[in-house]
């Protein structure tokens, strides 16, 4: 049975002036702010998945346990920049989310970020497990392609830069 989620959403963002440093690059802090909305917003659109009103009815949410981010080139005041997010690994109370900040037309790297997350308890933040429901949908989003090592980020960050550089070059 094929799929009828989108397993790696992306969404276009503007950076904003507020958010950028003197040299008018994106702030270092700023960029987990940029990926965190983004994700946000991809669950909402398209798992229809509201954090909050998870926590409300399951009384459980994901906290960030551990953030992995490489700053690869400089995402600049006003450029439109293209964010994808997407589920890399899972477990009966954990998961991990990989993001990427491109350039608008995907062919250039400027961030990836992993953000690894708990499910606890709310309130308390005692570590609980999935749902059966959740880890169906979870099993449906996993982005198996990616293989998910815990100290594999910097090789994973080198694949992603072979493989875009690979791909603009049979644009050429």
């Amino acid at each position: 049975m094929a799929s009828s989620l989108i397993k790696t959403p992306e969404t276009t963002h503007r950076i904003q002036f507020q958010d950028c440093d003197m040299l008018g690059h994106l702030n270092n802090a700023r960029y987990l702010d940029y990926f965190l909305n983004a994700r946000e917003e991809h669950t909402l659109r398209h798992y229809a998945l509201n954090l909050g009103q998870v926590a409300r009815e399951l009384g459980a949410s994901w906290v960030i346990t551990k953030h992995c981010i490489a700053y690869l080139r400089p995402a600049n005041h006003a450029e439109m920049v293209r964010i994808r997010t997407q589920l890399i690994h899972f477990d009966n109370s954990n998961l991990v989310v990989e993001m990427q900040m491109l350039s608008e037309d995907g062919q250039r790297l400027k961030a990836v970020l992993w953000s690894e997350m708990a499910f606890v308890k709310v309130p308390g933040g005692t570590r609980t497990e999935h749902s059966d429901a959740l880890m169906d949908m979870l099993e449906e989003l996993d982005v198996e392609e990616v293989s998910y090592d815990p100290d594999g980020f910097d090789d994973r960050v080198r694949r992603l830069r072979k493989q875009l550089k690979r791909e603009r070059n049979e644009l050429d």
